[in-house]
Order: C-alpha cells, then structure tokens, then sequence
C-alpha cells in the first residue's frame, strides 16, 4: 500500500477513513505469527493460504498475521472474526474442517475450543483466561497487523500524538502522565511524569528519549509481545513521550535475540517515517523527532540505564555512579530520558482517556493495569495484563487455571532473578509496588514464574542468584565478589555440604551486596536468597541439619524407592530408565537399584499411581 503524507491532524484522520471505507466485509482469520510459530504458525497460516485459494475463497475469507493473543500455552492460537471464536492448539490438519465448518457454516469446531480447563466455550470473553484480565495496553495486540501502518491507524493508532502534539503544550502532556500516577513498568517504578519534568528542566543542547526494550528477565515477555505485536503504540507512545521532554533524536534498544521484533518495529519506523509521522514537522507542530533502532548483545546488565547508555555510545555496558542522573547528563552528556516499552506503551492511552480514567484503575500505590508473562508449574500460561492490586489468587487460579497434575501451589517468583519469592499465605495480597516491596520482593517488569510443591526453594535460590552473578558486568567489589561467595554456598547446602552457620552467612552477605553494590543489578540481587529464607528457612535447614531436600530436587540429598503396595507393576518406570536401575516382573511390585539410580526424577513423572516415593 501507498501511504499518503500525513502532514497535519485532518491527513490523519481522512487516512483513517479511507481504510475503514475500502475495508471489505468479509470474515478474519486473526492468526498469531509471533511467539506461535515456534509451535507451527507459519505451517497453518500457508495450509489456509493454499486450501482459501483451491477453493476459490480468497476473496471472501482474510487472513490477518498478527501479534500474541495471550494465551500461549494453547499455541498455535487464532481468532475468527465476525464469530469471535477462539481456537487453540490449531494444525494444518484442521485448517478444512475450520474453513467447512466456521468459514463457511458459522459454527465452532468444538475440539479446538476446549482450553487446560475442560472450557469449550469458542468465545474467549467466556473463558476465565480472558474473563478476569483488563486489557487495556494489549487490547489491539492479535487484532492488529503489525506490519501494516493502515491496519494499526483503523484501531486508532497516532491519534493521541496528534492531541498532544497540536493541542496541548509539553508542560500540560507531562502533568497529565505526572498527576494519572503512571510508574515506571520496568522495575524501579519510579513516577514517569516526575521523570520527565526532570529531562525536560534539564539544560543541554540536544536532548535524548531512548526506549529501553532490553527485556533480560528469565521466563519475561512482555515487551516482546508489545514490540511484535503492535509497534507503532510504542512509537506513537515515543513521540509524545519526546515533545514532553524536548528530545529530537530516539533511540529503540532491543535485544537481538528478539528477531521478531526487530523486524516489526523497523517495518513500522520505516513506515511512520514514510508518512510523515516521523522526522521533521510532525502533525505541523514545528517538532521533529526520529528514530533510530539498535541492537543488544543480550547482557542483562544493561537493563540499567547508565550501562545501556555506555553500550550505545560503543563502550562495554558498566553502569556509572549516579547522580548525576541520565536526564541530567546522559547519551553524549546531554539529558536523556530512558522509559521501557510497556511504560511508553501506557502514554496513549493516558493523552487519549485522560489522567482521570487511567489513576481510577489500581490501587494508590499503583495506578493502571501491568502486564505479567505468567510461566512455570500453571495451566493457563501466557501474557496477562491485570490492574495492579489484583491478587496472587486472581493471577494464578482464575486466570492460570491453577497448578496442573493436581499439584498444590508453594509459591511465586515475582519480578524477574532480581526479584523474590512470595508463598501461599499471601495469595491473596494486592500485587502493588508498595505491598509487594514489604514482602522483600519487586514488581520488577512483570515476570512471574509459578512453582508447586515439588519446586525446591533452595536450589530456585540458586538458580536465580548463578543467573544474576554470571551477568554481572564485575565493575564493583560487592557484586562480583558478594554473589560468587553466595552462589558458592547455595550450591554447597544443594550439594548436601552445608553446615550450620550457612544461613547467617548466606543473611550477612546480602546485607553487604545489597548496600555496596553500585547498580540495580547488585542491589536487588540477594531478593530471591532473603525470601527464600524468610518465608522457607525450615527448608534451608533440612537440607544443612537432617541431610534431606524436602521437596526431593537435591540430587545428593535424595533417594528413589517403590511403595510396593502402591505398584501395578504397569513396567512405564522401566521404559524411562535411562541407566536401567529398574527391575521387575509382570505382576510384581518394582524396584529402584539405588547404586545405579542417577536421581533423574523420570520414574516419578510417569508413575500414574504416585508409587515412586523420595526421602
């Protein structure tokens, strides 16, 4: 498609209705082609292509690639428009069934309905996934096509740039996002209104707005999701974003194991710059703004604003004593502002529904909805976009459909390796930033990562402090010395080598990591050691005292055996034995040689009698 020059306000708006005019009415096949083709995507989207065209149905039947649906743990997932049927777990194999059965006769293909829950409902607003979400941040994520400008301004796209741009003066954009509360998504959660009144004061000849899309969180996907699935809300959130503070120049900071996104918003950049929306003189407001996308390598580190910024100036990623503060003196010493993804995808909203609307949703101490990629030993996994204060309970049981295999749910990482564990007695604590902090946890940018009863918080403890001390860029003494000494005696106490006095140990040097280190990264970095040990101490003391993982991880503290009444002697341990230290007979209870049981734990998974025991 051509796309006209956009050189006011009206441009915009006749663009808009010259799409909605040529919009032909026929049915939709909104198919996610983002995180999905890792499960097929591309293989259905090419089966509809080719079965729509041998049966001549081109013209009536659109298929629109488009962003994350949300529920990925039904991949591949599409939506069929105007029925709005949701299907899930979708093939090549079902694409005629589909086109006989809803393209063509109207009615749901029941099998690809049902969800982990049993629901077959086909309309998603039915299903709990979606019933107990607020979207308002995704709301045109899988509706959209988000390589297509026309497809993105008929959901409304560019339209609060246009307000804030000719309607409104910098000072009045920045104390709407000041007084609507909005925090900052990508941990700290510091005010972004304040932020920008901070850039915007500044003195400094150039001025700089950088979008921080260097998402490193384990098991974290939210600004992916945005950057694949609608891109010009980001840009859009940028420019007004950069008219606010007076930067002329931006930059898009993504990780380059993001391909995807990469992809999708430099299609986007290339097309608003196209149209006029980015460059010189946008919207005929005398401003001008452009864009500029760089690639990471992937250090976490550089999450932190002083280090990103050292890693766009072509230096290693070292964070820098603070103050003075990036808006202060940042990229090239000029005041920079730095916002995440999710936080500029916020600000069209907040110019498009007022500051009103936005602060009436949360709770005091965090207005809005946040997203969160809700991952691990849950049903329902994906992207959720709640209000903050939902509760642990309303994320995890009425969205995620609870732990699957019957399992019962111990706890929760929450906010990344930086964050901390919360457990089951605060299920039902309002998720802000305020009460999540009193538990020794963050918010952080919205990772969550559920665990069972089967989950060891020692070696979770572990996992996530190896994880943060092996990114660290080493600059300061507490960090690169403090979490190696950590992780040294975590992986002791797992190894059945702990001895009393560990857990002071363990206490101490958090306290000395957490006040020494210079940056974020070091600061928050013993979260997971310190609720671990608050909330599951008795564990930490099993593992040193009595020699015993409780939850049966630990392979050097763990022995498999059969309950011999248990036992059908169905011979399915037997087949997933890999080192053979499993015998028996038809109609004889099994047995685990213990010298050559390598504690893998694969018995266990396929025992469909709970026969298989640890101690």
């Amino acid at each position: 498609m051509t796309y006209p020059v956009i050189a006011y306000p009206d441009d915009l708006e006749i663009f808009r209705k010259r799409i909605t005019a040529e919009k032909v009415s026929r049915k939709q096949i909104l198919l996610c082609m983002t995180g999905c083709r890792a499960l097929g995507a591309e293989e259905v989207g090419k089966a509809f292509h080719e079965k729509l065209r041998m049966a001549g149905l081109e013209e009536e039947f659109e298929i629109i690639e488009t962003g994350c649906h949300g529920q990925c743990s039904r991949a591949p997932v599409l939506l069929i428009e105007p029925e709005h049927f949701l299907y899930g777990g979708v093939s090549p194999d079902d694409v005629d069934e589909i086109i006989e059965k809803t393209l063509k006769g109207g009615l749901p293909v029941a099998r690809l309905c049902a969800d982990a829950d049993g629901n077959t409902t086909a309309d998603p607003d039915e299903l709990p996934f979606f019933q107990h979400q607020s979207k308002e941040v995704l709301k045109n994520c899988g509706r959209v096509d988000p390589r297509k400008l026309e497809s993105a301004v008929a959901a409304g796209a560019y339209q609060a740039a246009a307000r804030a741009l000719t309607k409104m003066s910098p000072e009045e954009i920045i104390d709407e996002v000041l007084n609507s509360g909005l925090r900052g998504r990508g941990g700290a959660g510091f005010l972004t209104g304040q932020k920008w009144r901070f850039c915007r004061r500044a003195e400094g000849e150039q001025k700089y707005l950088i979008c921080n899309a260097d998402e490193g969180d384990p098991g974290a996907f939210m600004d992916r999701a945005l950057l694949e699935g609608n891109p010009h809300q980001i840009i859009e959130g940028m420019i007004i974003a950069a008219f606010a503070i007076g930067a002329s120049r931006g930059f898009i900071y993504v990780r380059a194991e993001y391909p995807i996104a990469v992809e999708h918003i430099t299609i986007a950049s290339e097309q608003a710059r196209a149209c006029g929306l980015l460059g010189k003189n946008i919207f005929g407001s005398g401003f001008s703004f452009d864009i500029e996308i760089r690639m990471g390598a992937g250090a976490f580190v550089c999450g932190e604003e002083t280090a990103l910024i050292a890693s766009l100036e072509g230096e290693r990623g070292m964070p820098s004593p603070r103050p003075p503060f990036p808006a202060v003196k940042g990229f090239k010493g000029m005041p920079t502002n730095i916002n995440n993804v999710e936080t500029l995808a916020n600000v069209p909203l907040i110019i498009e529904k007022g500051k009103t609307w936005f602060s009436a949703i949360g709770t005091p101490d965090g207005r809005g909805t946040k997203i969160f990629a809700l991952a691990g030993k849950v049903i329902n996994t994906g992207l959720v976009e709640v209000p903050l204060g939902a509760t642990l309970r309303r994320i995890v049981f009425d969205i995620g459909g609870g732990i699957p295999g019957g399992r019962t749910f111990k706890a929760a990482q929450i906010g990344g390796p930086s964050g901390g564990c919360i457990p089951d007695e605060f299920l039902d604590l309002p998720l802000d930033y305020e009460s999540v902090k009193e538990l020794g946890a963050i918010i952080g940018s919205g990772g969550l990562i559920v665990m069972d009863d089967r989950t060891c918080m020692v070696d979770m403890a572990r996992f996530f402090l190896d994880f943060v001390q092996k990114e660290s860029c080493g600059k300061c003494v507490p960090c690169r010395v403090g979490t190696q000494h950590m992780v040294n005696l975590l992986t002791d106490i797992c190894s059945g080598r702990g001895r009393p006095g560990d857990i002071k140990k363990l206490e101490d040097l958090s306290g000395v990591v957490k006040k020494g280190s210079l940056c974020g990264l070091g600061q928050t970095a013993p979260n997971p050691v310190l609720t671990t040990i608050r909330y599951f101490r008795k564990e930490y003391e099993a593992h040193i005292n009595d020699g015993r993982c409780p939850a049966g991880v630990c392979k050097n503290l763990i022995e498999y055996s059969i309950i011999a009444e248990a036992c059908r002697a169905c011979g399915k341990c037997i087949k997933v034995c890999s080192v053979d230290a499993i015998r028996g007979e038809k109609k004889t209870p099994h047995i685990i040689n213990p010298a050559l049981c390598i504690r893998c734990g694969e018995c266990m998974d396929v025992c469909p009698f709970d026969a298989v025991a640890v101690k």
